[in-house]
């Protein structure tokens, strides 16, 4: 037998320093004890394991690539590793840190006020407050310029009206950052679950990241103090910055999908006996799964090397849009495969490539379609954006 790690046939672990291999290994743990057992559960009840958020912010995940604040201040790849770990668990978990981390910390750490780091950056941290990143909206989509949230200031307070879809952590989060249109450019509001106005209902009936909670915003005349606006930025710069930390995540987390579905099959194939013989001794089977290696193996090279550039300051977005791409279109393509070498077992959710694919659908939509990211890619070649 091959000395050689199916799940990283060019061992990319060793290209780790100590400390990015202590982080996956400890996420990993946490992934095999806590959330595999429990997973399967969550998916058929459609319920989100929020017993584990103690246990996630204990060991740091939460603003891991943040400094102060109660933040673990770990490096772009050891923030990687977190989310391929995670996301070989569930998509769904992964989705929940990267909401929390990129998307609603970052901002309020890059753009914030003190006062408003120093009041939820360590309850965050610790997992005391959730957040949730309003930019999305009904009828924008992957436009987000097409925004109609708007706000207009009354006095020394703001009123915003509006709604946001498909919003992560939304019915479960204690403060919403959400992005609107006013006279001055468009602006980040942390909006309270309690401030008057604001309604955060949960979307019911996914077939996809079904153990993660989605929601829609909607917004009433909601009176937002000036103290809640984050005064660092005034423009779509704001949530498109905070969207590439996000799609950065995502370039990893697929990797774990993908590897999860990969070790099934390897054990799967090589029990199922057909026709007198094992199927992980005929040409088929064995070239199936070597394209599934082939692919994650490209893809974790790609992520490796996205996370050096990012630590070392020269990380493009349009590097972020290719390996998103990439990544997530592989996972999914193996977790469908997969799907189907199980034969009639595949649509079982005792195997897990079927929760992987259907959560997988919304990751290539969400953070950028694929189209969006092939058009980015486009537009860095040629100099013309197509969108």
């Amino acid at each position: 037998m091959s000395s050689l790690n199916p799940l990283d046939l060019f061992d990319t672990r060793s290209l780790l320093s100590e400390e990015e291999a202590m982080v996956q290994d400890s996420v990993a743990r946490f992934v095999d004890e806590q959330v595999l057992p429990i997973i399967r559960e969550c998916l058929e009840q459609h319920r989100f394991p929020r017993e584990l958020v103690p246990e996630i912010a204990a060991l740091g995940l939460l603003g891991s690539s943040l400094e102060g604040y109660g933040c673990a201040g770990l490096n772009a790849v050891a923030y990687g590793l977190i989310c391929q770990e995670l996301e070989r668990g569930d998509s769904g978990l992964r989705s929940f840190v990267s909401v929390q981390s990129s998307l609603v910390m970052y901002p309020i750490h890059t753009y914030g006020s003190e006062e408003q780091k120093q009041r939820w950056l360590p309850a965050m941290a610790s997992g005391e407050a959730i957040g949730c990143f309003g930019l999305t909206e009904p009828q924008g989509g992957s436009d987000p310029g097409n925004m109609k949230t708007h706000a207009k200031r009354d006095g020394s307070d703001w009123i915003l009206n509006g709604s946001k879809m498909w919003i992560t952590n939304g019915s479960i989060a204690d403060v919403a950052v959400v992005w609107a249109r006013t006279d001055e450019g468009i602006k980040g509001f942390l909006v309270e679950k309690d401030m008057p106005g604001f309604e955060a209902p949960e979307i019911e009936n996914k077939m996809s990241l079904r153990a993660s909670v989605t929601s829609a915003l909607f917004f009433d005349n909601v009176r937002v103090p000036e103290a809640n606006v984050l005064p660092g930025v005034s423009s779509l710069r704001g949530p498109l910055s905070c969207l590439t930390q996000a799609r950065y995540g995502i370039c990893w987390g697929p990797i774990g999908s993908a590897q999860a579905c990969l070790a099934e099959l390897l054990e799967y194939t090589q029990d199922r006996v057909l026709f007198g013989r094992p199927l992980s001794h005929t040409q088929l089977i064995q070239v199936r799964l070597a394209d599934m290696a082939r692919r994650i193996t490209a893809a974790q090279l790609l992520a490796l090397r996205l996370g050096r550039l990012k630590d070392e300051g020269r990380l493009d977005p349009a590097q972020v849009s290719l390996a998103k791409w990439n990544n997530v279109r592989m996972a999914l393509d193996v977790a469908r495969d997969a799907r189907d070498m199980l034969g009639g077992s595949g649509i079982s959710a005792e195997y897990v490539p079927i929760r992987h694919m259907l959560n997988l659908e919304s990751v290539i939509t969400y953070e950028g379609t694929e189209s969006i990211h092939q058009l980015v890619v486009g537009k860095e070649l040629t100099g013309a954006a197509a969108f």
